[in-house]
């Protein structure tokens, strides 16, 4: 690395060969599969040659069982990145995610997760709450904040087993139905406790209190909207004792990684920028 000059552009690309070259070595010949892993972004991120990437996040999947390129493979299958017709695949995407969850990354157990409990994705993967609800739930143990952030909107909504059916669609793009939707109806007035639906009406039964659990957890892994949600629970003692102080300790919280947030968009916009 010190005998580059990285600011130099004869070196920098020279460099990245060799990068290259190390990468396919400890991948083709060692057979680290980690080390595939980074040859796949590499080919992605570097040379831009997605056919070629996803080729290598498949077979570091299939026959080394990597659970991050399960992941990736599933997300090219998803959107139709890397073939020649650009058409996504959500089975093949679903089936990839699954097998990422079963090797323990929690980005594939979320999006595995999600595309069960959407009402949004296509026929080709029917819906199946009881199970998207699981993997959820083990992303969420593994310190996945969209996952907590998920489960606690479905715990603040319920959701009831006539929703399971199928709704008809044409295509949805991924994960659409966030819990956004979900803990919005948390503002919505609540019906009678001598009016609701009995437990076994619910696939989700509403829990003010888990969905607080969730939020919270969600928030401390720095998720913004949970952070915000945790604030509107205190507030009005929803899942938790009422406290004002506590409320503005999380709204402040929020607001803080909403700036955050829109630093780091200003700072990627300008990085293609050449200073004046």
């Amino acid at each position: 690395m010190s005998s580059f000059d990285l600011k130099n552009e004869s070196d920098v690309k020279e460099y990245l060969e060799n990068l290259g070259v190390e990468y396919r070595f400890g991948c083709y010949s060692e057979k680290k599969p980690e080390v595939c892993h980074l040859l796949g972004d590499y080919l992605e991120g570097i040379r831009k040659d997605f056919e070629k990437a996803a080729k290598v996040y498949r077979s570091n999947c299939d026959d080394y069982n990597y659970g991050k390129s399960c992941l990736k493979y599933g997300n090219y299958s998803f959107l139709g990145k890397g073939r020649a017709s650009e058409k996504g695949d959500p089975a093949k995407a679903y089936s990839y995610y699954e097998k990422g969850c079963t090797l323990n990354d929690p980005d594939a157990c979320l999006h595995s997760g999600l595309l069960l409990v959407s009402k949004l994705m296509p026929k080709e993967i029917p819906r199946d709450v009881s199970k998207g609800f699981e993997l959820l739930k083990k992303s969420c143990q593994m310190n996945n904040a969209g996952a907590c952030f998920y489960l606690s909107g479905m715990y603040i909504s319920g959701v009831l087993k006539d929703e399971t059916k199928r709704e008809p669609t044409a295509a949805a793009s991924h994960a659409d139905e966030t819990a956004a939707t979900a803990t919005a109806k948390a503002n919505e007035s609540q019906p009678p406790a001598t009016n609701r639906l009995p437990a076994s009406a619910y696939v989700v039964e509403r829990d003010m209190e888990k969905a607080f659990e969730f939020a919270y957890k969600a928030c401390e892994l720095r998720n913004m909207y949970a952070c915000a949600n945790l604030s509107q629970m205190y507030a009005k003692g929803d899942g938790t004792a009422r406290d004002e102080k506590k409320a503005e300790k999380f709204k402040q919280l929020a607001l803080e990684m909403q700036d955050e947030v829109k630093k780091q968009q200003q700072l990627t916009f300008q990085q293609g920028l050449n200073p004046t």
